[in-house]
């Protein structure tokens, strides 16, 4: 197996059994905030395009489906490897590009294509994506190849059943806008980006762990910003305030928790010859080339940014000029109304109203009354200030997803008072009828049914109260305080408070001392359960 990477979570993977092509994105993302990092501009993508027998797009986050990429450099005829998504919205953006071969798939159910073996793990709940994320498993009978693109799987023991990874293709950097566009005093902001920074390695180092692969290849990150208004947030900020980790960053790290581990510098161009647990490296840059990408950043990204004026102009001369505010607030009532009027749900989990500042126009989407109106100065727990341009952009184009567009974009500043609410997030990203009625029953079929397990002296319910993920697998408790492991939730179960998020109350009472605890959590669970920052809903990108 010959496995090229294209930058970012791009890869090419060729085998005797047919070729892979895996999220080819070049083109700036998000209002042009995004590019790769480092640049994989000077790529032969017209030969990934045309030699590719199969496609493979993870999700539709902008950094991973290159709509541009797509039309231009890969043949129509492709077959395209499609996740088992909750929606056909893939789908439809693929055939609107002209591809009409798909391979649908099971999630987490092999397929065998002419001796090569494909399993897509697709996740589908309301924080995983833009409603799906997914990880790709391929064996061509002597290589056994996981890519995890920004998916977060809920069973890695699963995903290894399919078999041993030689090759394991790791989600190592954030790909969200928290804390870097909060209003916060310095300081804190930089403790948090700290925290955070952290948090991502954890949930690294632990599907590392749990994967066991022969070799390890950080991939899908970081991005980098190449506009002035953004230059800043490049790495980890001027003062440790942001969030980027970088290749060699994480590899340094990774050496030092793990240092008998095989892992790997992968870069645009990098060719990986893979055998079995046999692996050999080809990189297209000298030590010279990388230590001026890594060492001399911030000069690398300056002359990157010169070459890519040109596409930061059109991108910013693509934008709707602002509407006036009678027109910009009729837009949005006409489009938000009729969403908020079906989200039971999500406006009962939002539970207040929500400023939106366009330019000068203070918007409140007051989700108690299902109405968007005009600000009167009332107090609002969360506020969003952004551009007029940005949101008539959106309203042209008719976004359902703004984390999609303007949060991942990192043009606009928040506040909140108070914990992370997934509900507002989750209303952002679903501004389609279909949608919310995809969220809306999922929300409803994750209703808890009432079994409870029993751990370390509790006895609660199964289901975490966030996501749904099951607490016998994913439960850990010390001091009476709960930890989902697999995004971090928390919970008091003395009091039955979450202590992450409001409205995620959870059902727990203590076992008598002589009634034995029959459910506590495995050590093997333990081990791979992933740990993430709440406000890393996204984004996952």
């Amino acid at each position: 197996m010959r496995i090229t990477g294209l930058g970012h979570a791009g890869l090419f993977v060729e085998t005797s059994a047919g070729s892979v092509l895996c999220d080819p994105w070049v083109n700036p993302a998000f209002f042009g905030s995004w590019f790769p990092f480092p640049d994989n501009t000077d790529l032969d993508w017209a030969h990934y395009g045309r030699a590719a027998d199969y496609l493979y797009v993870s999700h539709l986050h902008r950094d991973h489906f290159d709509a541009e990429n797509l039309r231009r450099t890969v043949r129509k005829d492709v077959t395209v490897l499609l996740p088992a998504f909750a929606t056909d919205e893939l789908e439809r953006e693929l055939r609107a590009l002209g591809f009409s071969e798909f391979l649908r798939t099971r999630s987490g159910v092999p397929v065998e294509r002419d001796g090569l073996r494909i399993m897509i793990t697709a996740l589908t709940g309301p924080g995983d994506g833009p409603i799906g994320d997914s990880a790709l498993s391929l064996d061509d009978g002597e290589t056994v190849l996981l890519n995890q693109n920004d998916a977060h799987p809920l069973s890695i023991p699963a995903i290894r059943e399919f078999g041993e990874v030689d090759a394991y293709f790791a989600q190592f950097s954030g790909a969200i806008w928290y804390p870097m566009v909060y209003r916060l005093p310095h300081s804190a902001k930089r403790e948090f980006a700290a925290r955070k920074r952290q948090g991502q390695f954890d949930r690294a180092l632990t599907y590392i762990d749990a994967v066991q692969a022969a070799h390890v290849f950080p991939n899908a990150g970081p991005p980098c910003f190449l506009d002035d208004e953004l230059f800043e947030f490049n790495g980890t900020g001027r003062d440790g305030e942001s969030i980027f980790v970088d290749q060699r960053e994480f590899l340094a790290q990774l050496a030092e928790a793990r240092p008998d581990l095989a892992a790997h510098m992968l870069l645009p161009g990098t060719v990986v010859e893979q055998k079995g647990a046999v692996c050999e490296t080809d990189h297209p840059y000298s030590e010279a080339e990388m230590d001026r990408i890594f060492i001399d950043k911030r000069a690398y990204l300056r002359d990157f940014a010169r070459r890519q004026q040109p596409a930061l102009a059109a991108e910013r001369a693509s934008r709707e000029p602002a509407l006036p505010p009678e027109r910009l607030l009729a837009e949005l009532k006409r489009w938000w109304e009729p969403l908020m009027a079906r989200a039971d749900r999500i406006c009962t989990g939002v539970g207040g109203p929500a400023r939106l500042d366009v330019g000068d126009t203070a918007i409140v989407v007051d989700f108690p009354a299902r109405e968007v109106r005009l600000w009167a100065g009332e107090r609002c727990r969360y506020t969003l200030s952004t551009s007029g341009d940005l949101v008539a952009t959106n309203i042209a184009r008719r976004e359902v997803d703004w984390s999609n567009s303007l949060l991942l974009s990192m043009r606009f500043t928040a506040s909140r008072v108070g914990p992370y609410n997934e509900f507002l997030y989750v209303f952002f990203k679903c501004l389609s009828m279909e949608r919310v009625e995809y969220v809306e029953n999922y929300y409803d079929s994750r209703e808890d049914e009432g079994e409870d397990i029993e751990v370390d002296g509790w006895r609660i319910q199964r289901r975490c109260p966030h996501l749904g993920a099951d607490l016998s697998r994913f439960g850990q408790i010390e001091e009476d305080v709960l930890t989902c492991t697999l995004h971090g939730w928390r919970y008091d179960l003395a009091k039955g408070r979450c202590l992450t998020a409001d409205d995620h109350d959870i059902r727990a009472t203590p076992l008598a001392p002589a009634e034995p605890a029959a459910a506590a959590v495995s050590a093997g669970d333990r081990e791979w359960a992933a740990v993430v920052d709440t406000d890393d809903q996204a984004v996952n990108a």
